[in-house]
């Protein structure tokens, strides 16, 4: 089922699969700011990265001598989730562990995705509940917004350029092949605006490091829309775009975990980005979307 809730800037779908974004227009202009999916490209709109972000080394993980399967993000993002609470322009979704979760993800946990609409910004909150009274919890959760670039049809994606607040350096994480090689961080300058190309991605997500509060926009100086997306205290942010594709969509994704090492132990409480709830404690995070 899909939910819409509106106010007098933006109309927005959220789907109860996944709880997804599944579009984010303009009122006045009827603008689509979000990626619509396409199998070609990439099928997904915005998904919600839990209980990992990116891929296990070999899909899998060990924890408490017990091995588990997990495929690439997490399951949520395939999950079926039940609305709580909804009003014009915020709605609520909750997903709580079940049987078949625990195959995968033996812990007891509740999360709640709430999207709140604010004139031309939409806050995305994630509350994650660790329901076990004894038992610490180990999880990660992220974002995977795409927009679609270019915004206009008399622009062209090499017209958009990314720009960050604070302009500073800031450290890259290669990859290699699925997998982080941090063995060969770097530092990088995000001081000035990176041009989008289509070269800019060939060895797939750039990955940063980030602390306090960060806003990435995706501008084009030849039109006066933009989005930007501001984040605060999560570790890591991802910006991609398929490669070799010439998709034309990039995504933004504030990260509370990464994925695996090309070094990994494979245990999830030594995984790079891991976070752990403490029995019967809560985690929050929230990111803001704004459009222009």
């Amino acid at each position: 089922m899909t939910i819409q809730i509106q106010n007098q800037d933006l109309t927005v779908l959220v789907d109860e699969k996944g709880a997804e974004l599944l579009s984010i227009k303009n009122q006045s202009s009827d603008l689509e700011y979000l990626w619509q999916g396409d199998n070609t490209y990439w099928g997904r709109t915005a998904p919600v990265l839990f209980p990992i972000v990116g891929r296990l080394k070999n899909d899998h993980y060990e924890l408490e001598g017990q091995i588990y399967t997990m495929g690439q993000h997490g399951f949520a993002r395939d999950c079926l989730f039940e609305v709580t609470s909804q009003s014009d322009s915020k709605v609520s979704l909750c997903l709580t562990s079940n049987p078949s979760i625990k195959l995968m993800y033996p812990y007891d946990f509740r999360l709640t995705i709430t999207y709140t609409l604010e004139e031309n910004t939409i806050d995305i909150t994630y509350f994650v509940e660790n329901l076990n009274k004894k038992e610490t919890m180990y999880f990660s959760i992220g974002a995977h917004p795409g927009f679609n670039v270019p915004l206009t049809n008399d622009t062209k994606f090499e017209d958009y350029y990314l720009t960050f607040s604070p302009k500073q350096i800031r450290t890259q994480i290669p990859l290699s092949g699925p997998y982080l090689d941090t063995l060969n961080k770097q530092q990088v300058s995000t001081n000035t605006n990176i041009n989008l190309n289509r070269s800019l991605f060939d060895i797939d997500a750039l990955i940063y490091e980030t602390v306090n509060k960060n806003t990435i926009s995706i501008q084009c100086d030849k039109t006066d829309h933009f989005i930007s997306v501001t984040f605060e205290d999560f570790p890591y942010v991802g910006i991609w775009s398929p490669p070799q594709k010439d998709a034309p969509f990039v995504c933004i994704e504030p990260w509370f975990g990464i994925a695996d090492e090309v070094t990994t132990s494979g245990l999830l409480k030594e995984k790079l980005g891991i976070q752990s709830l403490e029995p019967s404690a809560s985690f929050t995070s929230r990111y803001l979307i704004t459009l222009n």
